[in-house]
C-alpha cells in the first residue's frame, strides 16, 4: 500500500502556514480597529474644540453692535464676558462653572445662577481680554480673537 502523501510532517507544515496567516489577519484586524479607534477620537476632539470656538465667534458676531460688549468680574463665577441684546435690557452671559463654560441669558446686572445657565462645553480655562475694537477669549480650545466691526467693548 502507498502511504498517502499528505500525512506527517507535510501535513504539519501546512497546518503550521495556514495558523501563520490566520493569525497574521487577526492581528492586522486588531491593530487596524485601534487605529480606527485612535483616530475618531482624536477626530471628535478636534471637532468639539473647533465647535467651541465657533460657538463663542458666532455670538460674538450675532450682536455685534455699539457698545453690546462688556467685561464683567463677578466675585463667584470670575470673570464674565456680557453681550447686550439691543435695547431689551437682557445680554447673554458666557462665563465659567463647575468646569464648563455656561451661557446664562438674563437681565443685565442681574444675578448668575450656573442652575439656570446652559452649559456650553468642558473647559478648564476661560480668560478673556477685551481692548481696542479687540476681545480674545481662550478656553483649553483654543483662542479665538473677534474684531469689533461696530466699536470698541466696555472693559
Amino acid at each position: 500500500m502507498q502511504e498517502n502523501e499528505r500525512s506527517g510532517p507535510g501535513l504539519m507544515l501546512m497546518i503550521g502556514v495556514a495558523a501563520l496567516f490566520l493569525a497574521g489577519f487577526f492581528l492586522l484586524v486588531v491593530f487596524g480597529a485601534q487605529s480606527y479607534r485612535g483616530t475618531v477620537d482624536a477626530r471628535s476632539g478636534n471637532m468639539d474644540n473647533r465647535a467651541l470656538l465657533a460657538y463663542l465667534s458666532t455670538v460674538a458676531k450675532a450682536n455685534d453692535t455699539r457698545d453690546a460688549f462688556s467685561l464683567r468680574r463677578d466675585p463667584a463665577m470670575g470673570d464674565v464676558l456680557v453681550i447686550a441684546d439691543g435695547e431689551s435690557g437682557y445680554a447673554t452671559h458666557l462665563y465659567r462653572a463647575d468646569g464648563a463654560l455656561m451661557e446664562d441669558y438674563c437681565r443685565i446686572g442681574a444675578e448668575l445662577s450656573a442652575e439656570r445657565a446652559q452649559r456650553i462645553a468642558e473647559t478648564a480655562s476661560f480668560e478673556i481680554t477685551v481692548g481696542d475694537g479687540l476681545i480674545i477669549v481662550a478656553t483649553d480650545a483654543g483662542r479665538v480673537l473677534i474684531h469689533l466691526r461696530s466699536g470698541e467693548a466696555a472693559a
